[in-house]
């Protein structure tokens, strides 16, 4: 006998009306608000101290009733976020896996519990949707995120997406594990497992997949199979996305598609562009609902509007969340993409960290400005902002802003003076310049990624 299962998705959903996808997924929240409020931890809490029931969230339009959530409040607490696994069928509930994000205040890292039915679901998804981000059955995808201390979101990810279209994987394991066991190997392997087993497709962080092929020029490895770099993890300037095609061209790859990929270890999915500028399409609209909202009132913000991005899940039997605040100011569009017909939501400005808008000598400044800017520089190999007060004995000092710079010697001098000619036109403040190694600024053996910004004032 076969068993009848709900529809959780419709057909080619990336491309159904607004008004279909809407109705599946109050169809879906209403199921996950009734098990949020009767069987998960935070949710249950906050629900009766606000006094809501299901009944007050039948559809994503109520949703607005519930106060939103921070990365804050995940931390302080990671468990009280899992829904109760013997509130749902076994085949749902069963533990599939376990990932990691951000250290909570006991310096240890957040679990993210993956259900059985998570699993799948991710699953399913990226199979049926293959079209949008472009990889084959017969790829053979390098996974370039590191292998880390605990099981890290986009590593542990990897194979599962690559999994469920049948196609290969080949572990890099860089990184820095701090095992006593020696599994991490080095970018020079990396190099020369992409160039051995023939890869098509380089998988990591953005400056993780430039510092791979940087390392192939340095090492004339062979990468004529490469035709297509995915990048997430940071954002990625056009400047960058052009300094990675560039790299690949003159490594004579068999071509230099680039797919711009955004998404967070707690969201459990990605958008991702269909082309370049064209916005990050959500690629999971059955499993995830986007929207903008102001931070101090939790309001929703219209398209177009400016605000922080938040997420819902709609069918998520491990960790949950609702109405989540991600961390990046964005816009959202619901308009039918003019690039590539699909109506699936879109975020359509490049999203910006909000520890990259921050004040410097009592001036508001987005540094993503001048991320974009660096990220021009051709012969400039790392970089990295630090705002520190300029006596460090006094905490209570004038902000000042230096760069790091790291580059080929004959290139240092041009560099430094262009540079502090272009930070003090784009942001008004005269940078102090600091010539490093490359590894100073980002050891690709060490962090996942690179750490563009860094804020070494204390608390005022």
């Amino acid at each position: 006998m076969t068993t009848a299962f709900t529809p959780l998705s419709l057909p080619d959903i990336l491309r159904q009306p607004r008004d279909k996808v809407r109705a599946l997924q109050d169809r879906l929240l209403r199921e996950t608000v009734e098990l949020a409020y009767n069987h998960h931890p935070f949710y249950s809490k906050l629900m009766r101290k606000e006094r809501l029931e299901p009944r007050h969230i039948q559809t994503c339009d109520e949703l607005v009733r519930l106060p939103t959530s921070s990365k804050a409040d995940f931390l302080a607490d990671p468990d009280a976020f899992r829904l109760d696994p013997e509130s749902v069928p076994p085949e749902q509930g069963t533990l599939w896996k376990i990932v990691y994000t951000t250290g909570t205040t006991t310096g240890r890292p957040a679990p993210i519990y993956v259900a059985a039915h998570d699993h799948f679901g991710y699953m399913f998804a990226f199979a049926q949707r293959q079209e949008l981000i472009g990889l084959k059955d017969s790829d053979r995808i390098a996974n370039l995120f590191p292998l880390t201390p605990f099981p890290m979101g986009a590593y542990a990810r990897a194979p599962d997406e690559v999994g469920s279209i049948g196609a290969a994987v080949v572990f890099t394991n860089t990184g820095n594990a701090q095992s006593q066991y020696p599994v991490n190997r080095g970018l020079d392997a990396a190099v020369r497992a992409v160039e051995r087993h023939r890869v098509t497709v380089l998988w990591g962080v953005a400056g993780f997949v430039r510092r791979v092929l940087m390392r192939a020029q340095e090492l004339g490895a062979d990468f004529k199979s490469v035709r297509m770099a995915m990048i997430t993890g940071e954002a990625s300037s056009t400047a960058m996305r052009d300094d990675l095609r560039r790299r690949m061209r003159e490594l004579g790859a068999a071509d230099t598609k680039i797919v711009n990929r955004y998404g967070s270890t707690e969201q459990g999915g990605t958008m991702i562009e269909c082309q370049e500028g064209a916005g990050f399409h959500s690629l999971i609209p059955d499993q995830l609902f986007h929207e903008v909202i102001n931070p101090q009132t939790g309001e929703r913000l219209a398209d177009g509007q400016s605000g922080m991005l938040a997420f819902t899940h709609l069918m998520r039997r491990g960790t949950l969340f609702l109405r989540y605040i991600v961390g990046d100011v964005v816009s959202l569009s619901h308009d039918v993409c003019p690039h590539c017909g699909r109506t699936s939501p879109r975020i359509i400005s490049q999203p910006v960290r909000s520890g990259d808008i921050i004040k410097i000598k009592g001036a508001l400044v987005n540094l993503q400005v001048l991320k974009d800017r660096l990220d021009h520089l051709p012969a400039l190999d790392e970089y990295q902002i630090v705002v520190q007060p300029s006596d460090r004995n006094d905490p209570f000092s004038m902000d000042e802003l230096v760069i790091k710079l790291a580059a080929k010697p004959e290139d240092q001098q041009a560099l430094s003076t262009d540079i502090l000619a272009e930070v003090a036109k784009i942001i008004l403040v005269r940078p102090r310049i600091e010539i490093v190694d490359r590894d100073e600024i980002y050891d690709p053996l060490v962090a996942a990624k690179p750490k563009r910004v860094v804020d070494l004032r204390p608390p005022r």
